[in-house]
């Protein structure tokens, strides 16, 4: 194959769509891979606009599924090389932690921490061989960050994030290198989670729920446009300079993380909690 070729899952929508895409206009054949191929539709229309649906090739893929990777391993073993790898698959549970389930915090860490562990461990060997290879998580500034009402989606983030900072000295010697993009609130976003919550009247925490809901519905308007994600996948995944760990990107995220960095926790939980008194019963 004379293009480079690169593997992102979760291409059904969001940042994983404009990644498949971007990835195509930049010179890459891509597999994106999808855990149900029939809503592959708008992915598929998206790179006919664009003219590259002969570089997209569709692939059924649960990520938290032992027999599905297994079925990924088969197929990529007809390929002599893998150039980067897109762990994009994953969602977002909303809810406050007493409320939530063990089970529902297995599940959220199935698909975004343990699944991208799975479809990279299968990458891997390709990878090795060649000596080349750049990996791309998706994280989040939850990653980073935690936030009330995502304490399941923060923690896989959190994980993430770990496992990446390894895995990049671990794969660095052979040639391999690692990143993290850490996105602030995009219109294809996490807070979405949160603004559904069902609200339980007798829930303690009501007035909780209500205030992170009104401030999502009023910060809708500066959330980012996803394709600038998308973009700087392309990016690193074609530049020839040797890629960095962490690429936090959004509004208002550089400067979250370096309040995070510099300020004292006291300070920071205060100014979160004063910011929801406004919106909510908070006591």
């Amino acid at each position: 194959m004379d293009k480079k070729l690169a593997i992102v899952t979760g291409s059904s929508s969001g940042f994983g769509l404009l990644c498949a895409i971007e990835l195509a206009l930049t010179g890459f054949t891509v597999l994106a891979t999808m855990r149900d191929v029939k809503k592959a539709t708008a992915l598929l229309n998206c790179a006919n606009e664009k003219n590259v649906a002969q570089f997209i090739h569709v692939l059924s893929l649960d990520v938290t599924s032992p027999e599905s990777v297994d079925n990924l391993k088969n197929l990529l073993s007809n390929y002599s090389s893998i150039d980067v790898l897109v762990n994009n698959a994953g969602f977002a549970l909303g809810g406050f932690s007493e409320e939530l389930t063990i089970e529902d915090y297995r599940k959220q860490f199935e698909t975004n921490f343990f699944g991208v562990i799975a479809v990279t461990n299968a990458v891997l060997p390709i990878m090795r061989a060649n000596k080349h290879g750049r990996i791309i998580n998706i994280s989040s500034i939850s990653g980073r960050i935690g936030f009330p009402g995502l304490s399941a989606y923060s923690a896989s983030k959190h994980a993430l994030e770990g496992y990446s900072e390894s895995l990049r000295l671990e794969l660095k010697p052979f040639g391999i290198d690692v990143s993290l993009i850490e996105p602030g609130s995009y219109q294809t976003n996490i807070w979405s989670s949160v603004d559904q919550i069902d609200i339980d009247s007798d829930s303690p925490y009501l007035g909780y729920i209500k205030a992170l809901q009104k401030e999502i519905v009023d910060g809708k308007g500066k959330m980012g446009n996803p394709i600038e994600v998308a973009t700087l996948v392309a990016q690193i995944a074609s530049q020839p300079k040797p890629p960095r760990l962490r690429y936090p990107i959004g509004k208002g995220v550089k400067s979250s993380l370096f309040f995070k960095n510099t300020l004292p926790w006291k300070l920071i939980e205060k100014a979160v909690l004063n910011r929801l008194k406004q919106w909510g019963n908070l006591e």
